[in-house]
C-alpha cells in the first residue's frame, strides 16, 4: 500500500518510527488510525527539483508505455505501486522524449477525486 518492503516497515517499527500492536498470536500488526499518519507522515516530503509548482500532488516514477497517434498519446507511469495514466499531446510526448524506461514525474491537480473503498 505504501510502496515499500514488509523489512522496511518492520525496520521503521523497530525504529519507534511507526507503533504496532501485537496481536495474539504474537505478529505485529498497525492500526488503521497510525497507518494513515505514517502514510502522510512519507508523503510530506515533496519531490524537491528546484521548481515552484502549486499542485502538491507528484509522482515521480518510470515511464511504462507510450501509446500515440499522430495528434495525441498516451502514457503509463508506474510509481511505486500506482499505474498512472495521462492523455497528453504526441507533441509534448516528442518535447519531452517520453519513452519506456525514462524518469518522469506525473503531477496532478484536479477538482473531482472519486475515492472508494475496497470490498
Amino acid at each position: 500500500m505504501l510502496g515499500i518492503s514488509v523489512d522496511t516497515m518492520r525496520r521503521w517499527a523497530d525504529q519507534g518510527r511507526v507503533a504496532t500492536v501485537r496481536t495474539d498470536g504474537g505478529q505485529r500488526e498497525i492500526e488503521g488510525p497510525e497507518l494513515a499518519r505514517f502514510a502522510i507522515e512519507l508523503g510530506e516530503g515533496p519531490v524537491d527539483d528546484g521548481r515552484a509548482v502549486s499542485a502538491r500532488n507528484r509522482f515521480p516514477g518510470l515511464v511504462t508505455r507510450v501509446v500515440r497517434d499522430t495528434v495525441m498519446a498516451q502514457v503509463e507511469i508506474q510509481a511505486g505501486p500506482h499505474r498512472i495514466v495521462s492523455l497528453i499531446s504526441a507533441e509534448a510526448v516528442d518535447d519531452l522524449g517520453l519513452e519506456p524506461g525514462v524518469a518522469a514525474v506525473a503531477t496532478i491537480k484536479s477538482t473531482n477525486v472519486v475515492v472508494e473503498r475496497p470490498t
